[in-house]
């Protein structure tokens, strides 16, 4: 009965599992910071679609790791690059059953690890970012992405991403643009594993204050006027009142990223017999879901899917 008359309810379809993609991998790399995930090259990438089709869940997320960097991540756009090889793989292999979602950031294709290019003085420049990524998200919408996933948080580039795509004849490509994403601590062990930690400095100049809630809907509220079709809030758990917010005052999809610390941090405490994972995970997804999320990004997607089978 308490099944029956659940409030909230969780499926594998709203869940979306990160793959990183390397293009130095000959076969998977274990990432010991985020158990159960590794780096992969992008022929292994169907492999993991097939699991995913299995699941049930609703789609991949993919970051690239490229076999050479530059200062300013013109790689990102690389037709041959780890992100357009992976889904023109998963374009072979994998049918409609499963959503291709790239992400679009140049921090994992710098050598400085900034989201922008940056000046002589140090500081990103955001005006010039926006053709780069307009380029990479053209890339991988001609290599075959559903969803371009715009996590730089350069102000404007969803107009620019918008434009690219429909001056190539690709409106249909989605744009989910990651609109309140927060300079979080929460975000190491991703950054160990797509290997984008900046290398001076910080993201707080353009990444969100995590005291600044009402800001976020001012940020969601541009992404969408620019032309987004989704957006995101990120991280998830420590915004749960971002997400209700957002989910009250805007009609569009919502997504959530459960980001790589909070995984991580999970792991780590069932790992000492403190708490019992799969009854944790499915707490947090759980809550994520009732503060109005439609979409969770989460490392937990495959065991989840397969835990909320088991109920």
């Amino acid at each position: 009965m308490r099944d029956l008359v659940a409030e909230t309810r969780l499926d594998p379809s709203m869940l979306i599992l990160p793959v990183f993609v390397d293009a130095n991998a000959t076969a998977p790399t274990e990432i010991a910071s985020l158990p159960g995930h590794a780096r992969v090259p992008a022929r292994e990438v169907p492999r993991i679609a097939e699991r995913a089709i299995a699941a049930g869940i609703g789609g991949l997320l993919l970051f690239g790791l490229p076999g050479e960097k530059d200062d300013r991540g013109e790689g990102a756009a690389d037709p041959l690059g780890p992100v357009p090889m992976a889904l023109r793989a998963l374009r072979d292999a994998a049918g409609p059953e499963l959503v291709r979602i790239a992400d679009v950031c140049l921090c994992e294709y710098t050598t400085h690890g900034h989201c922008g290019v940056v000046t002589i003085e140090g500081a990103i420049d955001n005006d010039a970012t926006l053709p780069l990524l307009a380029s990479a998200a053209r890339t991988y919408a001609e290599a075959g992405a559903d969803v371009v996933a715009p996590s730089d948080m350069m102000d404007g580039r969803v107009a620019a991403i918008r434009q690219e795509l429909d001056g190539a004849n690709l409106s249909e490509t989605a744009i989910l643009a990651y609109s309140a994403k927060y300079a979080s601590s929460f975000y190491g062990p991703f950054r160990d594993a797509a290997d984008c930690a900046p290398r001076f400095g910080d993201r707080a100049a353009y990444q969100m204050d995590p005291r600044n809630g009402r800001e976020a809907l001012a940020e969601i509220a541009a992404d969408l006027a620019e032309g987004a079709d989704m957006f995101m809030v990120k991280p998830a758990g420590p915004y749960l009142d971002v997400i209700a917010a957002a989910r009250a005052r805007f009609d569009a999809p919502l997504a959530a990223y459960q980001v790589s610390g909070e995984y991580a941090a999970l792991h780590a405490a069932a790992a000492r017999g403190w708490i019992d994972l799969r009854r944790a995970a499915l707490e947090s997804l759980t809550g994520i879901a009732r503060a109005g999320a439609d979409v969770i990004v989460t490392y937990f997607a495959l065991e989840a899917a397969a835990w909320i089978g088991e109920r």
